[in-house]
């Protein structure tokens, strides 16, 4: 191998930097429903400096922010109807990116090959969340039925978790085809799964969006899955109000020919309500682009 090519087997394995990370996220009430009962968050987890004391004139040019060590993306939808959903979601988002954080601390302080330990960690962030939601629904008689899905994605690179609860979706567009990696947590789909109903069946049923395990449900069953990332793949989270209205060779269309994260963002969110938008939508895109 000559050193050019060496070169170039290394930009194809080295870490994005941050310029060359495109992303963009929205939420939407949809056009039915009086409130959005959807939360995301988007976010780089990194190390940072922070300076005491110093006899140094120029500190504050210090630079103070380090090395990003993760990139975090994630989708609730609520549910249980109007503010209680709304909470439960946002609930959930708050406490499962403190918790993230703090294991992310872990994970490059101990062994980072210690890939169980991690997995752990992310299905414990999903039960801690679950049980701030029962507590919450347990102390006041409003929130009683408030519950959330949670499909999280952590970016370490070359790696990449997905956290998954509920139904909330991740695809993955790689080499033009796109892919769906979470597994909807339905009743549909554990009859599915079961060959009780066909794939096409289920979903023209009521169980179709009868979640089978949720953050503050009855049943919470978090699912954790490794991935490989990759130069110029694609990826999408989304609540159910995208799926619902916008198959998924539209959505393989839309991302096939994107020019950027938050052009294609507001393109499907216009597709979800063209069809309909009876639920509340959000949508996360982010790719990595190599510029060197």
């Amino acid at each position: 191998m000559t050193s050019s090519d060496t070169g170039t087997a290394d930009s194809l394995h080295r870490k994005p930097l941050d310029e060359e990370i495109d992303f963009f996220g929205l939420t939407h009430m949809g056009k039915v429903r009086k409130t959005n009962q959807d939360h995301f968050l988007i976010s780089s987890m990194r190390k940072h400096m922070e300076i005491h004391y110093t006899s140094l004139p120029n500190a504050d040019e210090l630079p103070l922010v380090g090395e990003r060590l993760a990139f975090l993306a994630m989708v609730a939808d609520g549910v249980g109807g109007g503010t209680k959903g709304e909470m439960a979601s946002r609930l959930t988002v708050e406490v499962v990116a403190k918790y993230v954080a703090h294991s992310m601390r872990c994970y490059y302080t101990t062994d980072p090959h210690d890939e169980q330990a991690f997995f752990d960690a992310l299905r414990e962030a999903a039960m801690q969340c679950h049980e701030s939601v029962v507590k919450q629904a347990e102390g006041d008689p409003d929130r009683r039925g408030m519950a959330t899905t949670l499909t999280l994605w952590i970016g370490v690179w070359p790696e990449a978790y997905l956290l998954q609860v509920g139904d909330s979706r991740f695809y993955v567009l790689r080499d033009g085809e796109l892919t769906q990696i979470s597994r909807d947590q339905t009743m549909a789909q554990e009859l599915v799964d079961q060959g009780v109903l066909t794939q096409s069946r289920a979903f023209e049923t009521r169980w179709a969006h009868v979640l089978s395990s949720a953050i503050g449900g009855a049943q919470t069953a978090p699912v954790v899955t490794r991935l490989e990332q990759g130069w110029d793949n694609v990826g999408l989270l989304c609540s159910d109000g995208l799926t619902k209205h916008v198959p998924d060779e539209r959505i393989g269309e839309r991302l096939r020919t994107m020019t950027s994260a938050r052009q294609v963002c507001e393109d499907l969110l216009q597709d979800a309500l063209d069809g309909g938008g009876t639920d509340n939508i959000t949508i996360i895109v982010g790719r990595d682009i190599r510029r060197a």
